[in-house]
């Protein structure tokens, strides 16, 4: 009766023990598909289309060159007249030198092909089914989710919901905020420069504006809740910092859940944030139920549109948003919020710093429009030089100078046709600067060549897109701009700046394109 049994026993490990081999073999053959085979099916794909870029190499593609062509270009700064480009996008700068304008990178086992064409970039941003946001590391979205990673149904229903978040009626509710918190940083330079006996001081305006934008976007995205929102600043400030360490190296797939000292620290961050958010959300749930009024801040107008979504659609809750997915949307209104405006006001600064001419006309502009009284919404809107400078800063300091898609199936692009699974990238701030786009003076500042609007400026060629562009606009751009204007009414209508000796030009991409070193200026009271 035994060798029954043992033969039984025996027939059960050796099925076993082929499972177990079989599903080796799976996973070793979706290895080598992963890391080998189809990065060199997609690369013969490339070159039979005359497209340039180095050769595959095993699992990292380009990523080790990249890494140190950014290291070596973060190690100094430039001079102040000198192409930021090589600084910002160094190895992307470096293969449109040695290949062109038609040619490749590999992001790890990923080919992107670079997209400069103004026909080819309105393509890509008119077909959104088609062309789809992709996030590199499932870790990234612990930062950055929400409707700016989302494809399809959902970015239709999020984009639905938070559109009225945005309506120019909105905004002019929360000039009030805007003016506050610009206002508090006013009285801060007035005191520095009093406190000097020259009459002048000298500051790093960045961090200045760093408090500025997180001080507003705490204001208008949480009302009441100020406090606690500074509290998701200051993590989201730590997360950035982390989350770019992750997404500057090869995706392992499971490494999240390894516990490394870094996915630990993330996690309890994330953790965090969705505390923080979740505890006042629940306070307006609760105040709703209360019979309270809602207010005009953004939270307020997302949990209304939430509510209508669903109601008009015989309340059907899975019409609207869950309550992770208003969390990802405040998370969203945060970061993009604080650092979007940060960066356009940073850089606007050192630019009108660096031309006098330039800010004394947006000064003269300001005066006539607003004399010393608080600027309104009116007087904003009739702000035309302030807005073409601001537009031009965009131009040459675009706040996101990279922008990139994955192809979602085989398609058509111009000339090229792509393979599900290829990424694309324009190259925003390169195409902003060409000058076959925009004439030969396409690397100075120039606000003049917005005088006509920016249709003119471009010729109507889709080759300014800072916010991007077509359906997946940025739909907080005029927030970005609007509080932009008031903040720069506000300074000079109080100072006049000049940069300081020991100013270092050295823009460089974190998650936006920030000052390196800071931006040291002269600060004098009027």
């Amino acid at each position: 009766m035994e060798a029954p049994k043992i033969s039984s026993l025996r027939v059960s490990n050796s099925l076993i023990a082929g499972i177990v081999i079989v599903g080796i073999v799976i996973v070793i053959g979706r290895a080598v598909n992963w890391l080998w085979l189809r990065p060199k099916r997609l690369e013969r794909c490339l070159r039979r289309q005359n497209l340039k870029g180095n050769s595959y190499r095993l699992g990292f593609g380009d990523l080790k060159e990249m890494a140190h062509m950014i290291q070596e270009a973060k190690s100094k700064p430039i001079n102040l007249d000198d192409d930021i480009i090589p600084r910002v996008i160094p190895f992307h700068h470096q293969m449109i030198q040695n290949y062109g304008k038609n040619s490749f990178i590999w992001f790890g086992p990923n080919p992107v092909v670079t997209i400069a064409n103004p026909e080819d970039i309105k393509e890509v941003f008119s077909n959104i089914s088609v062309f789809q946001k992709v996030s590199n590391n499932p870790l990234g979205k612990l930062l950055v989710t929400g409707l700016i990673e989302h494809n399809g149904e959902k970015w239709m229903k999020h984009r639905r919901v938070i559109n009225p978040a945005f309506h120019l009626e909105k905004l002019k509710l929360m000039l009030p905020a805007f003016y506050e918190s610009c206002n508090i940083i006013v009285k801060k330079w007035v005191r520095l420069v009093n406190e000097n006996e020259s009459g002048y001081c000298e500051i790093d305006v960045w961090p200045f504006i760093q408090t500025m934008t997180s001080d507003v976007i705490s204001r208008t995205a949480f009302g009441s809740s100020y406090e606690e929102g500074q509290r998701i600043f200051q993590l989201q400030t730590e997360q950035i910092l982390l989350t770019l360490k992750v997404l500057r190296s090869v995706y392992i797939p499971g490494w999240r859940f390894v516990p490394t000292k870094l996915n630990r620290r993330l996690k309890e961050i994330d953790k965090e944030i969705q505390a923080l958010v979740r505890g006042i959300i629940h306070k307006r749930e609760k105040a709703r139920e209360a019979g309270q009024a809602p207010s005009d801040d953004l939270l307020d107008i997302l949990l209304e549109s939430n509510h209508k979504e669903i109601k008009d659609n015989g309340n059907n809750k899975s019409m609207g948003m869950s309550i992770e997915d208003v969390i990802d949307e405040c998370k969203l209104f945060y970061l993009a919020g604080q650092e979007t405006t940060g960066v356009l006001l940073n850089w606007t600064i050192m630019l009108l710093c660096k031309y006098p001419n330039w800010q004394s006309q947006a000064r003269e502009e300001v005066f006539q429009v607003f004399g010393t009284q608080t600027p309104d919404y009116d007087g904003l809107n009739r702000l035309k030089l302030v807005s073409m400078i601001l537009y031009e800063v965009l131009r040459l300091y675009p706040g996101t100078p990279t922008l990139t898609r994955v192809v979602s199936k085989n398609t058509r692009l111009g000339n090229l046709t792509l393979l599900a699974g290829t990424r694309v990238v324009i190259p925003v701030i390169q195409v902003q600067q060409d000058s076959q786009l925009w004439g030969e003076d396409a690397k100075e500042f120039n606000p003049q060549r917005f005088s006509k609007g920016i249709s003119k400026a471009t010729k109507n060629q889709c080759s300014y897109v800072p916010f991007a562009w077509g359906p997946r606009i940025c739909p907080g751009q005029n927030f970005a701009l609007l509080e932009a204007k008031i903040a720069l009414s506000l300074l000079l209508q109080n100072f006049t700046f000049e940069l300081s000796p020991s100013y270092a030009h050295a823009p460089f991409l974190v998650l936006t394109l920030q000052p390196q070193y800071g931006t040291h200026i002269i600060l004098r009271k009027l």
